[in-house]
């Protein structure tokens, strides 16, 4: 198959990544489409104790096994279709499912680290960055992980002010200025996010149709 185009969806945590992405897929036929995630592609902590996992950093570029990642993004390149076993963020509660992704003619390509890794930013096409004021992040995560992942409070908030904010800082902000669109996402309201996702998958198939994709 021909290279697919490929969306680079970089945002901070808590800046409504999975709402966003799932509104944005959407607006577009199954087989156009397909996604593959940085989070899935965790190395596996192997923490054994609350405080360890608590101390864990998460929010480094060395967390994430990145020559798999590059590898699986090729593939789909490739035509192939990738099977991966969904990261559960060592929650106990939940069974990972293993993920299909199939190859598609718009390949998304999602995580914190995508603009950092640079074999992996220069096979992007568009590149959106995802951002929220940090008071909405910031209640976002404690939401999240507090409901979903089992952290307590202290956790989630150590890992936000030692991890998450100095993570943001160096290996994402920086790229902002050079994304294509940068999209300040505060809003929680369904209606209002599909209005965007609408907007922005459409400047996406007009690009398409102009490079006869």
């Amino acid at each position: 198959m021909n290279k697919p185009y490929v969306i680079g969806i970089a945002g901070s945590s808590g800046s409504g990544k999975t709402f966003f992405l799932r509104s944005f897929l959407n607006h577009f036929k199954h087989d156009e489409i397909t996604l593959i995630s940085q989070d899935d592609y965790y190395i596996p902590a192997n923490t054994k104790t609350k405080e360890e996992n608590r101390l864990y950093n998460f929010d480094l570029p060395t967390a994430i096994d990145r020559k798999a990642f590059y590898r699986d993004i090729k593939d789909l390149f490739d035509g192939k279709t990738v099977f991966k076993e969904e990261y559960t963020f060592n929650n106990p509660n939940i069974k990972p499912k293993m993920l299909e992704i199939k190859p598609a003619p718009i390949l998304i390509v999602e995580g914190l680290f995508i603009f950092y890794y640079e074999e992996v930013n220069e096979l992007l096409d568009y590149r959106i960055f995802l951002d929220a004021d940090e008071e909405v992040a910031l209640a976002r995560r404690l939401k999240r992980d507090l409901l979903e992942r089992g952290y307590d409070h202290d956790d989630v908030m150590y890992k936000w002010k030692e991890h998450v904010v100095p993570a943001y800082n160096t290996y994402l902000l920086p790229f902002k200025a050079s994304t294509d669109k940068v999209i300040i996402n505060n809003t929680d309201d369904p209606k209002l996010i599909h209005d965007a996702t609408a907007l922005i998958s459409q400047e996406v198939k007009e690009k398409l149709f102009q490079n006869n994709l």
